[in-house]
């Protein structure tokens, strides 16, 4: 049985997961508008990798016997400046993410509930690669600018595509 703290931090984690998506979606449809549709197919499987995150936690607050209390999801940004401004957003958006994992993982040590810590770590690896994978992108647009190179990096990111982590 979960706790009451961590039944809420769950549940406010779940809501954080699904803005993710949301937002995410939202960068999506900026690079249409933009005619990049690899960096627009990038963030559409980034959105489809948030909704399986929030989905995870959502089943596993109901395994626990845990109450699930969806809330209001607030309006993500839709305009940026430029694709480098945009990655740059979505990276911070990602240590903001990472940080709220990280004290989901301190709230279940101090609770003492060792399954939710372990249930965890899984989000603490998935952080990992979501900040390295933000960052390489962010480091190739630095290094393309506005230029031609954002064509090649646009047909890059094209080809990425959302494979469901296996059960462990």
């Amino acid at each position: 049985m979960l706790s009451k703290k961590m039944e809420k931090a769950f549940n406010d984690q779940i809501k954080w997961e699904y803005y993710s998506a949301y937002l995410y979606l939202s960068l999506s449809a900026y690079f249409q508008g933009l005619g990049l549709p690899g960096f627009a197919n990038w963030m559409e499987v980034q959105t489809q990798e948030e909704l399986f995150h929030g989905t995870k936690m959502f089943r596993y607050v109901n395994e626990k016997g845990g109450r699930i209390q969806l809330q209001a999801i607030d309006a993500p940004q839709h305009t940026w400046k430029s694709p480098l401004e945009a990655f740059q957003f979505a990276l911070n958006h990602e240590y903001a993410v990472t940080k709220r994992i990280n004290d989901l993982v301190d709230l279940a040590q101090k609770e003492k509930d060792h399954a939710s810590a372990i249930f965890l770590q899984w989000f603490v690896t998935e952080q990992v690669e979501e900040e390295a994978s933000f960052g390489d992108t962010v480091n190739k647009l630095k290094l393309v600018g506005d230029g031609g190179g954002l064509f090649m990096l646009d047909r890059e990111l094209a080809v990425r595509v959302f494979t469901p982590p296996t059960a462990a």
